[in-house]
């Protein structure tokens, strides 16, 4: 068996004041550098616990165990009562917190598109209703001008009533509406043209002379 007296102590066998054997369980995962991290092992869980945990498992799964141990002890010495478990539950609730924030957000997102919606079709319904009142105007402007000697000044709607009306109609009566102020301009324009043929034909003739 090799001596230990050429080369340093693991960290465990240092603090426990003993000699370090080759086959010593601590040495890989101890290194002399790092005394502190045995001294908080041991005086959490005890060093006899933990030689006996380590032969206990696989090769290949005591470095995870060792690294577990220590942790949970460094957690323990700074808080004593919940160790780690303080840790956890403190990241736990602030995950739920985040989570809760972010369904508060999601949900003020909806409704601000969802009366972004209502704002477009508000608009869209408004300018319907103007270009009703523009076409409303140029007939009662029509009705009240040129066309008076045929209509005798009557307007398309009573007066007073006539923005009412505008109001009460959905965008459908709306279209109709438009589309019959339309055909009744063009209506309005032939008419226009035949009293101009009517009135330059009769400028032409001339009066007979009485025999």
């Amino acid at each position: 068996m090799a001596s230990s007296s050429s080369t340093s102590p693991c960290a465990a066998c240092k603090f426990l004041r003993r000699k370090c054997q080759p086959e010593c369980v601590f040495a890989p995962y101890f290194p002399p550098d790092q005394p502190q991290k045995f001294a908080n092992v041991h005086k959490v869980f005890g060093a006899s616990n933990v030689t006996k945990l380590l032969n206990e498992l696989q090769p290949h799964q005591r470095e995870d165990a060792v690294n577990s141990l220590a942790y949970e002890a460094d957690m323990r010495l700074r808080d004593p009562v919940y160790g780690c478990v303080g840790v956890i539950s403190l990241l736990q609730h602030q995950l739920r917190q985040l989570q809760m924030d972010l369904s508060c957000a999601k949900s003020e997102l909806s409704k601000y598109q969802s009366l972004g919606g209502a704002i477009s079709g508000h608009h869209h319904h408004h300018g319907l209703i103007a270009a009703a009142a523009a076409h409303h105007q140029g007939i009662n402007n029509f009705l009240g001008g040129g066309g008076r000697d045929h209509f005798h000044g009557h307007q398309f709607f009573p007066a007073g009533v006539g923005q009412q009306a505008i109001n009460g109609y959905d965008a459908s009566s709306l279209l109709a509406m438009n589309m019959s102020a339309s055909a009744i301009g063009q209506l309005s324009h032939g008419f226009q043209q035949t009293r101009a043929a009517g009135a330059a034909a009769d400028g032409r003739r001339t009066p007979v002379e009485p025999s």
